[in-house]
């Protein structure tokens, strides 16, 4: 299995979201990577005046072999990112969405 190449591709990609992400100065984009777990997160942190802004932007596992997309609020779709670096749909799986749902996609079920 190609899961070190996998780990490459996913932290290039929440890096590059990580740098072009936000303009705010009272907000911060901070990324965090279980290496050991296969756990690869992009957030958000700060105010905006009064307001706490604090939210999980990406969201990515890797467990059975495959890329687990657990949260996604990028526009272009991480799973596009990841099918244009050499992913294999069948390895990657949109965990944000209900099993039943996945079946309509053109990505693996589980």
């Amino acid at each position: 299995m190609e899961i070190e190449k996998y780990r490459t591709i996913i932290q290039s990609i929440i890096n590059q979201y990580s740098t072009s992400d936000l303009d705010d100065q009272e907000v911060e984009t901070q990324i965090a990577f279980d290496l050991e777990q296969d756990r690869y997160l992009m957030f958000h942190v700060g105010w905006r005046g009064e307001r706490r802004v604090f939210g999980c932007v990406i969201y990515i596992e890797i467990k059975d072999e495959k890329i687990w997309i657990q949260r996604d609020g990028t526009e272009g779709g991480i799973a596009n990112e990841l099918i244009a670096a050499g992913v294999p749909k069948s390895d990657i799986v949109l965990g944000y969405r209900s099993p039943y749902m996945r079946q309509f996609t053109e990505l693996t079920v589980s």
